[in-house]
């Protein structure tokens, strides 16, 4: 596995690109109520982007992917398109947004509750935002991806959700998906042993239910087998010579 360590100066264009993709997230939450589209979303989410930012939207066109953001609400896990359904009261939506600044990536994602969701779908949200953090505030040199995924699981699985195994969190820089692959399971004292100047996403996909799941014929959209909720939140993290910094951090968020 060759994974790339970034140099000073690197390191300062993925902090601009990662601030940037926080900045859509903040921008889009006036925006995400009962009523509008998630196209209507990716309207606003390309303009401020391509416009505001002057930035790229990655997932536009790469590998074929036709939108600029991707919208999962409820039981779709990740990669939902953006299309003519409205969110409706109740809903939890998850919006993952990248952009490109410079030819680096910042990549981030954060769920949204729509009016007023049932308990069980707040109680998901905030047991899968646990596990993110649980999970960034391993991060230092000398730590292992499995004692990451480790961390996730147990977290997930001791308030008896599950985690979704067939997607995962990667390494990120010039190039959207990088070395190495960032499960969110496995065993402590495994895996690649972290250092200095790594940068990676931190994304745990988390089900109410199993965590079995299943591909829709447009081959992007990601569903619960069993159709319960799914919820899922993401950080580009850069691994610091004492312990970490997150590149998307909102300014709602503490550190």
């Amino acid at each position: 596995m060759a994974v790339n360590i970034k140099n000073s100066a690197e390191i300062n264009s993925m902090r601009v690109a990662g601030r940037l993709a926080a900045r859509v997230l903040e921008y889009i939450e006036p925006h995400v109520r009962p009523g509008i589209s998630t196209e209507s979303l990716n309207e606003i989410c390309h303009r401020f982007i391509t416009e505001d930012l002057q930035a790229i939207p990655a997932p536009l066109n790469y590998r074929g992917f036709p939108k600029s953001i991707c919208t999962s609400i409820n039981h779709v896990v990740c990669h939902g398109i953006p299309g003519p359904k409205k969110l409706k009261d109740g809903d939890i939506i998850n919006i993952d947004i990248t952009v490109i600044k410079d030819g680096f990536h910042g990549d981030t994602s954060k769920m949204f509750l729509v009016g007023e969701p049932p308990v069980r779908a707040k109680r998901l949200v905030e047991i899968t935002h646990e596990c993110l953090w649980q999970a960034i505030r391993m991060v230092r040199p000398g730590i292992r991806l499995g004692d990451i995924g480790h961390t996730i699981q147990h977290y997930a699985e001791s308030h008896n959700c599950s985690v979704v195994r067939e997607y995962c969190g990667h390494g990120i820089g010039m190039e959207f998906h990088e070395d190495p692959q960032v499960l969110h399971y496995g065993d402590p004292g495994t895996g690649l042993v972290l250092e200095a100047g790594l940068t990676f996403t931190i994304e745990p996909m988390i089900n109410a239910g199993k965590r079995h799941v299943r591909l829709l014929q447009d081959n992007w959209t990601v569903v619960t087998r069993d159709h319960s909720l799914s919820a899922q939140w993401e950080h580009t993290v850069l691994v610091t010579d004492c312990g970490y910094e997150v590149l998307t951090l909102r300014e709602d968020e503490a550190p």
